[in-house]
């Protein structure tokens, strides 16, 4: 069966795909303007934002780590998810009806990147919901797609909302919705724990135990050059705004527009991509990936006011797809039995980029600019993709 058949004719998975849409809705009006909110409307230094990135990657991770060997351990996987979803609809709240360096911090520091978990949290249920390994990559893919489909959606709407003046604090209100009908989704349609049509086995193992599995040598080095492939995709969004900011011809209608088109690239191409998947080696389909996602990174602060810049959303939305949806499934073969941890590991592989991305960013700025820190990211990704080509080079 298709994936979407599959996804269709069950509930539970129905319930991801919606939640995963809602997730995209939120993370569209977030991530692409934070830099820009942070510099330009709250008045954070560029030094400051770079260390601002590090907390949110460090709370991040650990949410997410303590969510996923929680979940492995007790079962107790709608009350973690509740909890993160409260938590980024708090952080909403606070930048909505208090905006201020204390509120930003609160929020896009600690409240909204405990939210993130949640990210992990549902590819762990779509596992336990269909363990079996045909149509998994098809499904993951299509549950991936629905959040780029959000992305292009509230990016698209908010192209014209730029466009009429509205104030780019705005984005707080459609993030705040977000996050309000993904609790309430969670609430009313996400599996009790413990009473499930599929079992959740208990991992057995405590907190050192849980974590000597991810520091495992095979495990680790992956982990650390996944993060440095990805590292491209975290950079993107935090100079995007800027670049395109500092252009006469390009404004916040732009970025909304851009980051849109890139998104409904990734729609068909991540619908494809299990069919193209099974004659390739993942790490082969990555190492492509990222080639092409790095001469976009390269072209935004190169070609941002030529109209070249929007055949560039083409190459970024195909090459982007390998990033956004193999190292899901990678980590779950990797880590088998385990689907909570190996969801946490998208967050740790999160942390590592956005340490890659804070250096690229505040070395680039110190030494030149955006097209210096452009270059430095993208060498990174790709040092990270031939690394994990080598140590993946005997594997089927």
């Amino acid at each position: 069966m298709s994936a979407f058949t599959l996804i269709s004719r069950n509930p539970t998975l129905r319930m991801i795909a919606a939640a995963m849409f809602l997730v995209g809705v939120f993370n569209a009006s977030t991530y692409p303007y934070q830099s820009l909110i942070a510099i330009e409307v709250i008045g954070l230094s560029k030094p400051a934002f770079a260390l601002l990135l590090v907390l949110a990657s460090a709370t991040a991770v650990s949410a997410s780590v303590l969510s996923g060997v929680l979940g492995d351990q007790h079962g107790n996987r709608r009350l973690i998810a509740l909890i993160a979803t409260a938590s980024s609809l708090l952080g909403m709240a606070l930048m909505l009806f208090f905006p201020s360096t204390i509120s930003l911090i609160l929020c896009h520091g600690i409240l909204v990147p405990i939210g993130s978990s949640i990210f992990g949290q549902l590819f762990a249920l779509a596992r336990l919901v269909h363990p079996q390994a045909e149509g998994r990559d098809g499904i993951l893919g299509t549950v991936r797609a629905a959040l780029s489909l959000a992305f292009l959606a509230m990016l698209v709407f908010w192209t014209f909302a730029f466009e009429a003046n509205i104030a780019v604090t705005a984005v707080y209100v459609s993030g705040a919705l977000a996050g309000l009908g993904l609790l309430t989704l969670i609430l009313l349609l996400w599996p009790r724990d413990g009473q499930t049509d599929w079992v959740d086995a208990r991992s057995g193992l405590n907190f050192k135990q849980a974590f000597r599995e991810i520091a495992a040598p095979n495990v680790l080095i992956r982990l650390l050059l996944l993060g440095a492939i990805t590292s491209s995709g975290g950079l993107y969004m935090t100079v995007i705004s800027l670049v395109f900011d500092q252009s006469a011809q390009r404004g916040p209608a732009d970025v909304a527009l851009y980051v849109g088109l890139v998104a409904g690239w990734e729609v068909p191409c991540l619908i494809l991509l299990p069919r193209v998947a099974r004659h390739f080696k993942r790490s082969t389909l990555i190492g492509l990936g990222v080639a092409l996602y790095c001469c976009h990174v390269i072209a935004l602060p190169l070609l941002a006011a030529s109209p070249l810049i929007w055949g560039m959303t083409l190459v970024a939305g195909v090459g982007g797809t390998t990033m956004l949806a193999l190292p899901i499934a990678y980590y779950q073969d990797l880590l088998q039995g385990r689907p909570g941890t190996a969801g946490a590991m998208l967050a740790l592989q999160k942390l590592i980029s956005d340490v890659l991305v804070a250096f690229a960013f505040a070395s680039g700025t110190a030494v030149g600019g955006y097209t210096t820190v452009a270059f430095i990211g993208v060498s990174i990704a790709l040092l990270g993709a031939f690394g994990l080509f080598w140590v993946d080079r005997t594997t089927a």
